[in-house]
């Protein structure tokens, strides 16, 4: 999914070579973000897009021999003088006199052309590890090996980073016939070149799918276009008279640093080095990039008029921003319940929610204060439904999938607090909020807490090697932020016990998951949402609730998301076979926020049901409750002693190995799997649970007011 759809697209021609582009925002000034080398698109800017637009105007293009422009293979098309005109075409098309231009590696020759040449066109240009006429360090791994021309070299697979690295010979790979032999070899081979900080699997992954949208042949097309020469790039920076942004890792091995280092004495620009970054940085440290771009953009724009607020020490109240993730609704549940219980030690703090749907349902019927930029969040459930599949989701991937999105909501999360002064935030499972504040420390001006109810991303079964090895990569990351910057949580708090966590390993040569969780988080017990001595009398609950003493009441639930629609139907379609072996089976079907009750027939016997609110009351009332293998709604039939039928989402690691752990532990529920689920097998299913006593663990009733207190000490 897209943190941000286009406002506008279309197409500009030049020399018969057709360029797409797009438009968002309507903020001034604009920023035309270029493309680089033909070997990846204009996707390679996702992370800036959303948050740019939502403060200025963004034109963005593929150049020529990628993305959705033509992929021509005459030379011609790529020279310098044409990717200038493709720019100017572009500005035109878009209605754009003045822009930042924004460049990346070969791009800056683009860019400074422009600057010097089109300075009624320019305000200010941005160039990120330029890629220029200029000689790098003559002992590097690049300059001692890169050969072009000449026969390709027999050389061994290219290796991700994660495994090792390539040795410096391979990049005898950047050889035209290597690229029209071995391309998908060079692609992984030159990414994990691009990317050369730890821990970049998804970013090299991301960059080698962009480069199969092209091929060998086009790369050697571009690499026959002049190139052009020092005294040339001298001239450009002569004449520039505008504000120059040099960006640049200092662990560049595509364009070493020393050339923005000149850059910057021959157009007198700024220039910031990110120390160990590598060659690409809008990647794999966007927010960084974002918060420079767009400061930098700020210069060209007259002031607003602003207003604001200050109360010194002793008066002001005390203000809470709470981000609760919206990946099912026991999140929501549960954070409204320990905002209650804060309420009790706090009477006078004020919680803001920065929420998105179906979180927002659940806070706004709770009578909770929304944050109005939340509506610039976007929707992480939406994302999550269009990576699944008939009740198979891919958790992990999702998450991964979900970069672009996690940025642009961690940029709104930062103007947030930039605005307002926080004395506490609390991310329950906000994995944006918590990765880039250990990635950007610097931008932590308040105390932070941790909630989570499971530790360590695990590998399934059947995803092989690369899973094994992208899963440890994560929770490799994981464990040094948290030990490099141990400040940053103030505190880390795990939702359920010691015992709850699964005793695994993070990964080869990596902790035991058990053991690091208890040396880094607290335990408040598990926290319910409700007070299972609410829902104790069950005669007269179902009473208030509608349901006959003669009914064996059935609920079937798949939570918050869309992601259980299939589920729901596999359980309807079991119902005559079920009600022939249960005399007064009534089925409650509760489809959700998110899945359209008319998609499920209604019939006798059997009522279908969109949100409600208050749900736990029905489980409690029930006989028996089918559900998916959420943690929530599986613990909160635990607390009121139900016996429930589970059903894990095909490959998602969080439902088939914590969740069914802490079930096991709890001696709760009974699992089956989706591919058995046959209506026979299901209606046995419910003739054998329904109504069947249960001897649980017992569930505490106080994980709520204990979470609480641990977030009052921090106010």
């Amino acid at each position: 999914m897209r943190a941000r759809e286009a406002d506008k697209e279309g197409f500009v021609e030049h020399g018969g070579v057709r360029i797409h582009y797009e438009v968002y925002g309507d903020g001034e000034p604009t920023v035309l973000l270029m493309p680089t080398w033909t070997v990846i698109d204009k996707r390679f800017w996702k992370a800036q897009v959303p948050y740019l637009a939502r403060h200025h105007r963004v034109v963005v293009y593929d150049g020529p021999g990628n993305g959705r422009s033509d992929r021509p293979l005459d030379p011609a098309a790529y020279r310098q003088d044409n990717q200038v005109a493709y720019a100017l075409k572009v500005l035109d098309a878009t209605g754009t006199g003045r822009a930042i231009p924004v460049a990346l590696s070969m791009a800056a020759n683009w860019a400074l052309e422009l600057a010097a040449d089109h300075p009624d066109r320019v305000h200010g240009t941005v160039l990120i590890g330029p890629t220029v006429p200029i000689a790098g360090p003559p002992d590097s791994a690049r300059s001692a090996h890169n050969r072009v021309d000449g026969p390709a070299p027999e050389l061994g697979p290219s290796q991700v980073p994660a495994l090792g690295g390539d040795p410096p010979e391979h990049w005898l790979k950047y050889n035209r016939e290597y690229w029209l032999e071995n391309y998908d070899d060079f692609l992984w081979f030159f990414m994990g070149q691009c990317f050369s900080e730890p821990h970049s699997t998804k970013q090299i992954e991301d960059a080698v799918g962009w480069g199969r949208q092209t091929s060998g042949e086009v790369l050697v097309a571009k690499s026959h276009a002049p190139w052009p020469d020092n005294r040339t790039l001298a001239g450009w920076c002569e004449r520039i008279k505008s504000p120059v942004l040099l960006i640049h890792g200092d662990d560049d091995r595509i364009s070493h640093v020393h050339r923005s280092r000149v850059l910057a004495e021959l157009t007198g620009g700024d220039l910031v080095v990110l120390e160990g970054a590598g060659h690409i940085p809008l990647a794999r440290d966007p927010v960084k990039v974002n918060l420079l771009v767009h400061q930098f953009a700020e210069r060209f724009r007259a002031p607003a008029p602003r207003r604001r607020t200050w109360s010194r020490f002793g008066h002001r109240r005390k203000r809470v921003l709470y981000l609760c993730s919206p990946i099912g609704l026991g999140h929501a549940r549960r954070d409204a319940a320990i905002a209650a219980e804060l309420r009790l030690r706090h009477p006078d703090v004020q919680i803001d929610w920065l929420a998105q749907h179906p979180v927002t349902r659940v806070l706004e019927q709770a009578g909770e204060r929304l944050h109005p930029a939340s509506r610039w969040l976007a929707n992480e459930s939406a994302h999550i439904e269009g990576e699944a599949g008939e009740h198979d989701l891919h958790c992990f991937e999702a998450l991964r999938s979900m970069d672009e999105v996690l940025v642009a909501n961690f940029m709104v999360f930062h103007d947030v607090v930039r605005e307002t002064a926080y004395d506490l935030v609390v991310g329950d499972e906000a994995w944006d909020v918590d990765h880039f504040l250990h990635e950007n420390p610097e931008l932590k001006r308040f105390a932070y807490a941790w909630f989570t109810d499971f530790v360590g991303f695990l590998p399934m079964p059947d995803g092989g090697a690369r899973e094994a090895l992208v899963t440890a990569d994560y929770n490799a990351e994981m464990i040094e932020h948290i030990a490099r910057y141990p400040r940053i949580r103030d505190r880390a708090i795990f939702v359920g016990n010691p015992d709850d966590v699964v005793d695994e390993r993070f990964g080869p040569d990596l902790p035991m998951i058990r053991d690091w969780t208890r040396e880094h988080y607290d335990f408040a017990g598990y926290v319910t949402g409700f007070d299972p001595g609410t829902v104790a009398d069950r005669a007269a609950l179902r009473a208030e609730l509608g349901y006959r003493p003669d009914e064996r009441v059935c609920v079937v639930t798949v939570g918050g998301s869309g992601v259980g629609h299939h589920l729901l139907r596999r359980v309807v379609d079991c119902y005559e076979a079920a009600a022939r072996l249960v005399p007064g089976l009534r089925m409650l079907v509760v489809t959700g926020p998110r899945i359209d009750p008319a998609s499920i027939t209604a019939r006798a016997g059997l009522d279908v049901r969109a949100y409600v609110p208050d749900l736990h009351r029905h489980l409690a009332a029930s006989d028996l409750a089918v559900v998916q293998g959420g943690l929530t709604t599986c613990m909160e039939l635990a607390a009121a002693r139900r016996p429930f039928i589970y059903i894990p989402l095909r490959h998602h690691f969080e439902q088939n190995f914590h969740v069914a752990h802490r079930l096991d532990r709890y001696g709760a529920g009974r699992r089956l799997d989706y591919d058995d689920l046959t209506p026979d097998v299901l209606a046995r299913a419910v003739a054998d649970e329904i109504g069947r006593e249960v001897a649980y663990r017992p569930v505490e009733s106080d994980g709520a007011a204990r979470a609480a207190e641990m977030l009052s000490e921090l106010l």
